[in-house]
């Protein structure tokens, strides 16, 4: 049989952010876990194009570091004795102090129909809504906006509209590198109308910025009180839509007054903001003008303790001037994850029911039990993230299940958390990966299908459903979450309930539930795809990617919401918000004198339990580091490679620093991505302070007061080896995953006993070992490499500054399967051989392309734009995110 015969090709879609692009992968089932992956032609979010992190879902899918198989107390067991445990579990805790003693924590990983089963079973049969989920973190500012101006969370636009626009504001989102195939989108659109303007509103220069006409270096925490500016201006320069406030919206003049109290002129407004009048002027001036004007925002916007009223600001102005609801305009609120909006349509969020239905609002209590046919139904709201861990810590919550989520790493004052999780009677963790920073503290850990085994359906942040397809059979015992959540509430006597034999049933239920009783009285929900209530085995699985609303009226679902002017409020009319704009909580002081912002890498994801499988996706930036601005490094002492620890009222950690004009004095950046797990001193979330808004619940992550002091250590050490080593007591560790290596960065200031010694002991018992070494105990530099029967075994390099050689060249020899003379007697000098190339750290992920590579052909060809790199390179060619660096490369003008 040929290697063609046993290939399959399926199309799913792509498991990182809100985006969801449409894969086409190609999976040989006489290889195993092997896989080629694509993006889809067809995929209307896509259209073929895939950043980073999707092209490299190959290399993620293999059944490393995987939890194959139920554990109770560390000790493996099957699935019926785990089921029970858990099942016996919560009951004791229901019996002895009740449902809200119990709390899930889930994520906007899980499918759609994985998510409406733990809700179900949480809100419906245990009785209590004290379940949340990670979108907290992400989007639930975003989603209190859109309900308190529409009636609903409802997203109005599509990723065509910012193909229409005239003017696209990007506002707190870094959306080059957080979502890269829509602003591949939007960079088409420019070339394709050079009148389109580009307005990125963010304290950093970003990737973002690139193809920005304007940028608004806006001080930390102001965008409300910049958006009450725009609407005071926008009724003073006769640019609002009268007609359409008045037969369309209410509450306006209320909105405007306090914009006016608060942003009366754009001096004001400038000086607060930190801003130029002048730009803020232009700004101002393009948006009255523009008709078709798209404002997208995001983390930067949605992570504050007033976020929700700077969602709510950026509506209003939209709604002033009726841009909503036609081509080319609307505020859009780019979501984090791949089904982050599917959680909404479920009601993933603590104070919300399925169907986008609330537990504010007994009729909507009473419409949902009858449909589930229950009588246990939660009747108030419960606690959001991070009161809920509160709650843990506090010991009123006994019980919590974690869902295939992280919280010991990305919860803000996440040392609290992790000592809640130690305390906590019962900690249940479904997870498809075996040692996380969670997973480490849970009493029971249960086995779930990962992404290539899931079947089910996500929507993405224009509301569209597409369906995820496995692409192999589940890794040892591991089974769906719908699954596992249904075993259990069958266990405790609901099965009748929860007896589904597919996503397909589930679906169903989820699309009847959608239409259940809508539109009584003319009140209808916005969430209905009751049209596929009936749908079949097959046609679910040939389901194709549709927005919704999806309806008996609307079969090919809907593009774009509110085209009639009528919301889902009482009045049906969408509600203007005065706004009030506040600073951050906590504010910097002598002691804490910067603003720390985090935030997400190109080519990382979340808590790199995936994306940290991938050497390519490591190569880019492989450690934790600080970005800071040259005056406030030279005031601190700190110079590029070095170390600096970075503290807060709530914890420290250590990052390589990074010196850059990108960052605002007195800010500085960190990524939000590592883990115990990868850098024993890198988690920015132990240092996040702990505020929350308000009406959302979501977290002020993008302004903690910070300290940053030079990390001096006595030694600094760079380690690459075949084999993973135990190096837990080192103070700053670092583990990177590369081809056929492992790279370890380290330092500490406590002297290393031996590392001769130390090297000879990696050899054990092997045949034909041989040691290189140099050693200069003045300098405190020291190197060895370890060879066993002529292959590369460890190359180490120690010096008491750094920064260390780099590692590019000597990478590649892990490659070999024997190493010749004259590579020997370069190893220790780090530099390749006449004839052989390090091509530097990467810059181009899609293509492997170094910058020392960028560097040459610029050189050697005369290079004088990006296009041309590309040509020569393939650089810049596949998802773009690469394309502001290599400017960077090449001569100014």
């Amino acid at each position: 049989m040929t290697a063609a015969m046993n290939e399959k090709t399926i199309k799913t879609t792509c498991p990182y952010c809100g985006v969801g692009c449409g894969i086409v992968a190609t999976v040989d089932d006489a290889i195993g876990h092997q896989v080629t992956i694509q993006g889809d032609p067809d995929h209307p979010s896509n259209f073929g194009k895939l950043c980073s992190k999707g092209s490299a879902l190959g290399d993620t899918v293999s059944t490393e570091n995987r939890l194959l198989h139920p554990e109770v107390h560390c000790i493996p067991c099957d699935w019926n004795t785990a089921l029970d445990t858990v099942a016996d579990g919560l009951t004791s805790v229901i019996r002895q102090y009740g449902p809200d003693a119990i709390a899930f924590y889930v994520s906007g990983q899980l499918l759609t129909e994985d998510y409406y089963v733990v809700n179900k079973f949480m809100k419906g049969f245990i009785g209590s809504a004290n379940i949340d989920t990670n979108s907290r973190l992400c989007m639930s500012s975003a989603v209190t906006g859109y309900k308190r101006a529409f009636g609903a969370d409802a997203v109005p636009c599509s990723y065509e509209d910012l193909e229409a626009a005239e003017l696209i504001v990007l506002t707190g989102s870094n959306t080059a590198w957080c979502h890269p195939i829509v602003f591949q989108r939007i960079r088409k659109a420019k070339e394709n109308n050079p009148a389109l303007k580009i307005v990125v509103i963010d304290p950093r220069r970003t990737a973002t910025c690139d193809s920005a006409d304007l940028h608004l270096t806006i001080k930390p925490g102001m965008d409300g009180l910049l958006f009450n500016g725009l609407l005071t201006y926008l009724a003073q320069t006769d640019a609002l839509d009268n007609d359409y406030i008045a037969a369309h919206t209410q509450d306006f003049e209320w909105a405007l007054q306090s914009a006016r109290n608060t942003a009366g002129n754009i001096e004001i407004v400038a000086q607060d903001c930190g801003l130029s009048s002048a730009d803020v002027e232009k700004f101002y001036g393009w948006y009255a003008k523009t008709a078709k004007t798209v404002t997208v925002y995001s983390q930067g916007v949605n992570q504050s303790s007033s976020g929700s009223d700077k969602c709510n600001a950026i509506i209003n102005c939209h709604l002033a001037t009726g841009r909503i609801g036609k081509p080319g305009m609307g505020p859009f609120s780019f979501t984090g994850q791949p089904n982050a909006m599917g959680g909404r349509e479920v009601g993933g969020l603590a104070n919300t029911l399925a169907a986008h239905m609330e537990l504010d609002n007994p009729e909507h209590i009473d419409r949902v039990a009858r449909f589930w046919q229950t009588d246990r139904i939660a009747t108030r709201p419960g606690l959001k993230a991070v009161e809920l861990f509160d709650a843990i810590d506090a010991g009123t919550i006994k019980a919590v299940w974690i869902i295939a989520t992280n919280p010991v790493v990305t919860l803000p004052d996440a040392d609290k958390v992790k000592n809640a999780l130690k305390r906590c009677n019962l900690v249940i963790v479904s997870d498809c990966i075996k040692n996380t920073d969670t997973v480490d503290l849970a009493h029971i850990r249960l086995p779930a299908a990962g992404w290539s085994e899931k079947a089910g359906t996500v929507t993405n942040m224009e509301r569209r459903i597409s369906r995820q397809r496995p692409l192999f059979p589940f890794s040892g015992l591991a089974k769906p979450d719908w699954w596992i959540i249904s075993q259990v509430a069958a266990r405790m006597g609901f099965k009748h309930a929860f007896d589904y034999r597919s996503s397909a049933d589930i679906f169903r239920e989820h699309a009847a539930l959608s239409g259940f009783e809508n539109n009584l009285e003319g009140q209808p929900r916005d969430f209905d795809i009751s049209a596929f209530a009936d749908l079949t085995e097959d046609a679910y699985d040939r389901l194709q990617p549709v927005q919704w609303p999806v309806t008996k009226k609307n079969p090919n679902g809907t593009e774009r919401l509110f085209t009639d002017g009528k919301f889902y409020t009482a009045s049906r009319k969408a509600r203007f918000i005065a706004i009030r704009p506040r600073a951050p909580v906590n504010k910097p002081d002598p002691n804490y004198p910067f603003t720390l912002n985090t935030g997400r890498l190109r080519d990382q994801w979340h808590t790199m339990t995936r994306t940290g499988l991938s050497a390519k996706l490591n190569a880019h930036k492989p450690e934790p580091f600080v970005e800071i601005h040259p005056l406030d490094a030279a005031r601190y002492h700190l110079q590029t490679h070095d170390l600096a620890t970075i503290s807060s009222l709530w914890g420290n950690m250590i990052a390589r620093v990074v010196i850059t004009e990108n960052q605002q004095p007195g800010s500085l950046f960190v990524p939000m991505h590592w883990t115990a797990q990868f850098s024993s001193r890198g988690r920015v979330g132990a240092l996040v302070n702990p505020v929350i808004d308000p009406h959302s619940g979501q977290p002020e992550s993008k302004q903690t007061p910070a300290a940053i002091t030079p990390y001096r250590a006595l030694w600094y050490a760079m380690l690459l080896t075949r084999s993973p080593l135990m190096l837990d007591d080192i103070e700053y560790r670092v583990t990177v995953k590369g081809n056929d290596f492992i790279r370890y960065e380290l330092a500490d200031r406590t002297p290393f006993p031996s590392w001769r010694d130390w090297l000879k002991s990696l050899s054990g018992e092997s045949n034909n070992p041989h040691c290189l070494e140099y050693s200069d105990p003045e300098r405190g530099v020291y190197r060895s490499a370890l060879i066993i029967d002529g292959r590369l075994e460890v190359c180490l390099f120690v010096s008491s500054t750094p920064p260390l050689p780099e590692t590019g060249w000597l990478e590649t020899l892990f490659a070999q399967p024997q190493i010749n003379k004259e590579e020997r007697l370069r190893l220790l000098s780090a530099l390749p051989p006449e004839g052989q190339e390090d091509c530097g750290r990467l810059v181009c992920s899609c293509f492997n392309v170094g910058e020392k590579s960028i560097a040459k052909a610029i050189r050697e060809f005369n290079l004088a734009n990006v296009e041309q790199i590309g040509q020569q390179l393939s650089a810049g060619k596949g998802c773009g995110s690469c394309l502001p660096e290599l400017k960077r490369f090449l001569p100014r003008q």
